[in-house]
């Protein structure tokens, strides 16, 4: 008898979520510390990285509206990481292409998100 296989829907995005958080870390490292950079990076970093702390509740939710509110959450978080990758590149010409390869990956994950929750809404309908 063989193991039921796990979802592997969730695990790929909760692998891809983390991933982010990481490219995300790396890319903060290389930022010079200035008045400016500090709270983009502070921002950044925290919005990155709570998308898959998300994420992961969200799997683990108790209810239905539990999931619901933290995948809200990851949707709201993907869509301000766009934000502040922009204002690192404004800061931080250097970075521009690598700000931008993120900024697609956020976006991404955001219409991911967003689909999650147009599907949760059509169910109730």
């Amino acid at each position: 008898m063989t193991a039921k296989p796990k979802n592997k829907t969730k695990y790929d995005l909760e692998e891809r979520t983390a991933k982010f958080g990481e490219a995300i870390i790396l890319l903060a490292k290389k930022i010079i510390q200035n008045p400016i950079t500090l709270p983009l990076v502070s921002q950044l970093v925290r919005a990155a990285t709570s998308i898959g702390a998300n994420y992961a509740e969200a799997d683990d939710a108790e209810s239905g509206k539990d999931f619901k509110h933290k995948i809200g959450i990851c949707k709201k978080e993907s869509r301000e990481v766009k934000h502040w990758l922009r204002m690192i590149a404004a800061a931080c010409p250097e970075l521009k292409d690598e700000s931008r390869a993120l900024w697609n990956e956020a976006k991404e994950l955001n219409l991911i998100f967003n689909s999650i929750i147009i599907k949760i809404k059509s169910k109730k309908d």
